[in-house]
């Protein structure tokens, strides 16, 4: 499973349209952990936007322990109206939890 979910950032950008500017200013990270498969910074993609998401948490003090929770385990019912239903996958352990913080930190500077 885990090689089918490394391969799907490409082919997101390709089917979803994510541009060629906007994965350039993805943090590598991003791109390496498959993030990217299902967001872009400043549109939907399958998920929210970052930025979008980076607004629904500013000034909230636990964000980012509570964005840090939704990677790492996944989950559904915040974004409905974005996603349709189509829940988050976990990301842990794949990607390690220093990387997740990392990149909290990225979406969270967005808002």
């Amino acid at each position: 499973m885990k090689a089918k979910w490394l391969g799907l950032p490409a082919a997101a950008m390709l089917v979803f349209g994510v541009s060629q500017a906007q994965a350039a200013d993805m943090p590598p990270l991003a791109k390496k952990s498959g993030c990217t498969a299902c967001h872009a910074i400043d549109k939907k993609v399958v998920g929210p936007g970052w930025a979008a998401v980076g607004q629904r948490y500013k000034g909230d003090a636990a964000a980012k322990d509570t964005l840090i929770g939704k990677v790492k385990k996944g989950g559904k019912g915040n974004w409905t109206e974005v996603t349709k239903g189509v829940p988050m996958p976990p990301y842990s352990p794949r990607v390690s939890d220093a990387d997740i913080g990392e990149l909290v930190d990225f979406i969270l500077s967005l808002g």
